[in-house]
This record gives C-alpha cells, sequence and structure tokens, in this order.
C-alpha cells in the first residue's frame, strides 16, 4: 500500500469515528484535508490529529474514540448544525468553566438530547463560543432536568494554559 493511499483510508477511518462520536457530518468539519495523522511509534496506531500544528484530537486507545483539545471543539461549534455533543450553560458561570470549573446540572441551559454519560462533550456559553471540553457525567435529558450535581466533568478550559 502506498503513503497517499494509506493517509486517505486513515483520513476516513477518523471522519467515520468523528462522525459515530459527534454527530452525522463532523468528520469532515473536524479533519479537513491538510491534516496531520500521527501514528503511535509502538503500535502504529492513529493517535494524534493536527492541523497547522495544533492539535485537534487524540484517539484513545482504550475505546477508539477521540478526546478533543479547544481548536478540535471550535472547529465543530463553528457548523454547530449536526453536532450532537453540545451543552450550553448560563452566562454567569461562563468564566468558571473557561478556566477549568466542572459543569454542574443547575447551570446547564442546553444539552443535545444524544449525550450519554462518559460521552465527550463542549461546554458553550450562551453565544455559541467555545468555554471547555469533558466528559459527560449525566445524560442530556438529565442535564436539564437535573437541578443538583455535577453534569460535565471538564477536562480543559479555554482559559487555562496549555
Amino acid at each position: 500500500m502506498n503513503g497517499a493511499t494509506d493517509l486517505t483510508d486513515a483520513l476516513r477511518r477518523i471522519r467515520s469515528v468523528a462522525d459515530y462520536q459527534f454527530g452525522k457530518g463532523t468528520g469532515v468539519k473536524l479533519f479537513s484535508e491538510g491534516v496531520e495523522i500521527v501514528r503511535s511509534k509502538r503500535t502504529g496506531r492513529i493517535r494524534y490529529v493536527y492541523l497547522d500544528r495544533k492539535r485537534l484530537a487524540t484517539l484513545r486507545p482504550t475505546d477508539g474514540l477521540f478526546s478533543l483539545s479547544i481548536a478540535g471543539a471550535e472547529r465543530i461549534a463553528e457548523n454547530p448544525s449536526s453536532a450532537t455533543c453540545l451543552v450550553t450553560v448560563r452566562h454567569d458561570v461562563s468564566r468558571f468553566i473557561a478556566g477549568g470549573s466542572d459543569v454542574f446540572a443547575k447551570h446547564v441551559v442546553k444539552a443535545d438530547c444524544d449525550i450519554r454519560p462518559k460521552d465527550e462533550v463542549i461546554i458553550l456559553d450562551a453565544r455559541g463560543e467555545v468555554l471547555a471540553v469533558g466528559r459527560a457525567v449525566l445524560s442530556g435529558e438529565e442535564m436539564i432536568a437535573f437541578t443538583r450535581g455535577v453534569a460535565v466533568k471538564v477536562r480543559r478550559g479555554c482559559m487555562e494554559e496549555s
């Protein structure tokens, strides 16, 4: 197999994983033609995806799904029509979440109903700006219904240092 075919197959694979994980059509938005795919030196498996020297996502070896960076989340949030991984929070807590604080259910204004616990999610403010990325603790419906408890464990806020 030549290098071009291998890159095309890898691009097709990461796009299909992104479509499954974040909603149909997000794979093309997240991973455009110019992405650089970095493989593990030990196993040869896809590990990281970069665009213009910025990491967009890490392919987790444990479950074969992506962990997003803030840059990757911003690419999905630019055109969120088909994304199924978005959680919107109240304006008054935005700066805390951008700083890396977890999202509590009482602060959630809107959440996609397709979100399940342990899903990778993007936290947005009321204007649609990315605040953070993290892992859902509750389902999307529970995030709206509940008034207590952690809804999303934030992994990285947009104001945290890299």
